[in-house]
């Protein structure tokens, strides 16, 4: 039977934090990719997100980021693999602290924003992470973009690896995703999405945006959980996914 992971960003947000929507989301999902302080988040939503996922059997992973709160982790900045593998380090033991007192595991590393983007295509920083993940726990799982470098590096460190696919993103013909700066990079339309996870998971394709079909291999779902809709674009893939016979689990 065809299965897939559904993951989201979580612990995005800053002192009092209620939950609120992560607690719903939390039911949607299997794979929790939590903040850990550089683009968002702080000590007591790191440990609130935690605690939720757990509470909800959802598998933890780091969400390490470039230090640029201001900018949301978005903004690229000129950093050397060398301060690359220190703030994946630093991230990736911040969380794993609160992880382990709450009685946790983690399970996985996926980069955010910007560092994942560049780690997607420059491979001393794709390594620089793979090097950071492997050095800090081996047994962990490195998120990445399907086909990238940062899979690759993967790979070669001998690290198990997930490929990532996007619902709500289009994608170019080359296999990076539409910028967001470019007209029709979002998918607002969760039907749509969902027509293109299916087609991803069960076709090991996607269709670009000039309309020729590439090759792509599918074994995590992000979902992005700032959406306007999230939510409710979350239940519907997971429906769709279901009618498709394709079983949701964490990686």
């Amino acid at each position: 039977m065809l299965r897939i992971d559904l993951n989201c960003d979580m612990g995005e947000s800053f002192g009092h934090y209620s939950l609120g929507t992560d607690k719903a989301m939390m039911n949607e999902i299997t794979s929790a990719n939590i903040a850990c302080g550089f683009h968002a988040g702080d000590p007591a939503v790191m440990r609130k997100t935690v605690r939720l996922a757990i509470s909800k059997g959802v598998a933890i992973g780091a969400h390490p980021g470039l230090p640029d709160l201001a900018g949301f982790g978005r903004r690229r900045m000129e950093v050397s693999p060398e301060e690359v593998f220190d703030m994946v380090t630093y991230q990736i033991g911040a969380l794993n602290a609160f992880v382990k007192q709450e009685g946790g595991i983690l399970r996985h590393v996926k980069a955010h924003g910007a560092l994942y983007n560049m780690a997607a295509t420059n491979k001393p920083l794709a390594d620089a992470i793979a090097d950071a993940v492997y050095g800090f726990d081996s047994s962990l799982v490195l998120f990445g973009l399907a086909g990238s470098e940062m899979i690759r590096s993967g790979i070669e460190k001998g690290l198990r690896t997930a490929s990532e696919v996007f619902a709500d993103r289009t994608y170019q013909e080359d296999g990076t995703l539409t910028p967001r700066s470019m007209p029709g990079a979002l998918i607002k339309n969760p039907e749509r999405a969902a027509e293109q996870v299916v087609q991803m998971v069960k076709d090991r394709t996607v269709t670009a945006v000039n309309g020729s079909k590439i090759g792509i291999e599918a074994d995590t779902v992000c979902i992005h959980g700032d959406g306007e809709h999230a939510l409710s674009f979350a239940r519907v893939l997971r429906n769709v996914l279901g009618r498709e016979h394709v079983n949701i689990q964490a990686f």
